[in-house]
């Protein structure tokens, strides 16, 4: 048994090792009698008149340690540690046919093969895009010449789009899998203090060997990652599940399908509407990417303390509620020292996202300022109305742009006054590539969303100094934040009047970001496994 002893306050300046001699104090024993500790939790207090790290600790000590749970019965900060056990998984009965199939190579697919791979099970990973190198090549090549590789970019292959991204593993949900990510992270190559950090991020950089890691990892427990393989139909007969079908082309049998798309696979969701798999639209939110100095961040979230080493690049979270109209504007995907990024995926649309080495170390802050929007703004009643909300606003973007890509950038205080910015804007802060073209993101994006936008620059600026500055730049258009489908499932994990087939992740519509995609895609799994032997 360890005792959990949170609270633990040093300087940021002071040696680390003094952590010890805090714990001797706190616990009121000697440094000898502490066996060891373990960091738990690690945040950062920047508050006050200096900074200062705060620690939670798992700590043994010699003897026994009720005694000194007793002596600090009354005291919060001290208390028995928790003992998170991973359960022990049972194979079931049914018969398996043929090896379990995963759909996508996003965090949702790699950890359901992962735990798949794991228990003996063998899966198929099949992935539309490429592995992470080469397709990392074609980004590369998108983002300087505007000319798009339609089944390998930052939405499709090897890693999800997360892996451009600023790869943050932060999440809101309570889940001892969560655990269990984080530590398949380190096992691949991740910086250790992502398991108590309080604000963990991987950066793209880090991420894509991690990802390459991973697959590296399901191919060695005898799973196998094929590329360069869109599945294009599901093979469905009779309420069940029986295989897919690849590039038009070739099918492969399993009675058991895991469906980890992401949220930009729209030529998939089609096919699975024709299928009669029943999905519904869902609400999600758009907007333009906003970019300041990562100087003005830092000074509003940190003061005289901006620059500290131990601090890093500041963040921010904002959200603005509009009662009146029922919406909300919020920032999201926040990227500390990053770049504005191009995104897009299909022909003569423009999207953008954020992304973020692990130093975030480029000088400019970006984030998306998106509002809500709800099915009851899309153009129909049809499931697949959400998707093509989104075309709409991306052609308009790429239409601004006057092509090759280039997205409709602006002034804040153009945008704030309605006036569309001119060639003689300093662009110093436009990060976004292939390139950008000053224009009015009114024209790119709902009336209703922009309006929604402009009080929220207001209100954000009176939270955080700097957020309003008439200099800061807006880049547009931010569509894909989450999925505009879910693809209903029942609670066995399985879609809704189908065997067999287990939609999980981003692009299901039931995760949103790189840890909760992840979990759902173990969760999967784990279903799979309860209820299916190995088979031959």
């Amino acid at each position: 048994m360890s005792i959990r002893v949170t609270n633990i306050k040093l300087n940021a300046g002071v040696d680390q090792s003094k952590i010890l001699q805090s714990i001797s104090k706190k616990l009121n024993v000697k440094p000898r009698e502490i066996i060891g500790f373990s960091v738990i939790r690690q945040s950062i207090d920047a508050r006050k008149d200096t900074v200062n790290l705060i620690y939670s600790l798992d700590v043994e000590v010699v003897g026994s340690e009720e005694r000194i749970l007793k002596r600090f019965k009354n005291d919060p900060t001290i208390s028995k540690a928790e003992v998170v056990t991973i359960p022990k998984l049972t194979r079931g009965s049914k018969k398996l046919l043929n090896r379990p199939i995963v759909v996508g190579a996003g965090p949702s697919g790699i950890f359901a093969a992962l735990s798949l791979a794991t228990y003996g099970y063998k899966p198929l990973l099949l992935e539309r895009g490429k592995e992470v190198t080469e397709r990392a090549r074609d980004i590369e090549s998108f983002w300087q010449t505007g000319k798009l590789n339609l089944s390998s970019n930052i939405q499709f292959g090897e890693g999800g789009a997360g892996t451009f991204s600023d790869g943050k593993l932060t999440t809101r949900i309570k889940d001892y899998r969560v655990r269990q990510v984080l530590e398949s992270f380190v096992k691949a190559g991740a910086p250790e203090d992502i398991l108590y950090i309080n604000k963990p991020h991987l950066g793209t950089d880090k991420l894509r060997r991690i990802v390459y890691n991973l697959r590296q990892e399901i191919v060695r427990l005898g799973g196998e990652v094929a590329f360069n393989s869109q599945v294009t139909e599901l093979i469905i007969e009779a309420g069940k599940v029986k295989g897919v079908v690849i590039n038009g082309q070739e099918e492969i049998y399993s009675n058991v399908v895991i469906l980890a798309i992401g949220h930009s696979a729209r030529d998939t969701y089609n096919s699975l509407y024709e299928s009669g798999v029943n999905l519904e639209a869902k609400s999600f939110a758009i907007g333009a990417r906003i970019e300041h100095p990562q100087k003005t961040i830092d000074t509003a979230q940190y003061g005289k303390y901006a620059g500290h080493p131990k601090l890093g690049a500041a963040e921010y979270q904002l959200v603005y509620n509009n009662k009146e109209h029922n919406r909300s504007a919020y920032s999201f995907c926040m990227c500390p020292g990053g770049y504005v990024v191009g995104a897009a995926s299909e022909e003569a649309g423009v999207v953008t996202n954020g992304m973020s080495e692990y130093n975030r170390d480029s000088g400019i802050a970006n984030s998306a300022l998106v509002a809500s929007v709800s099915p009851e703004d899309f153009p129909s009643k049809s499931p697949l109305a959400g998707v093509e909300f989104q075309r709409t606003w991306e052609k308009k973007a790429y239409s601004l742009g006057q092509g090759g890509y280039k997205a409709p950038v602006q002034k804040v205080s153009d945008f704030l006054t309605g006036k569309a910015s001119t060639d003689d804007l300093n662009l110093d802060l436009a990060t976004y590539k292939p390139g950008v073209k000053p224009s009015d993101l009114h024209e790119a994006l709902p009336g209703y969303v922009t309006e929604m936008m402009e009080q929220a620059i207001a209100a954000f600026g009176k939270r955080l100094k700097g957020f309003d500055s008439p200099n800061a730049t807006l880049t547009g258009v931010e569509t894909r934040t989450s999925a505009p489908v879910r693809i209903l499932r029942e609670d066995t994990g399985q879609a809704q009047d189908i065997e067999g087939l287990y939609p999980a992740g981003e692009g299901a519509g039931y995760a949103g970001g790189i840890i909760s995609a992840a979990v759902d895609g173990i969760k999967a799994s784990e279903k799979i496994i309860e209820g299916y032997g190995k088979g031959d």
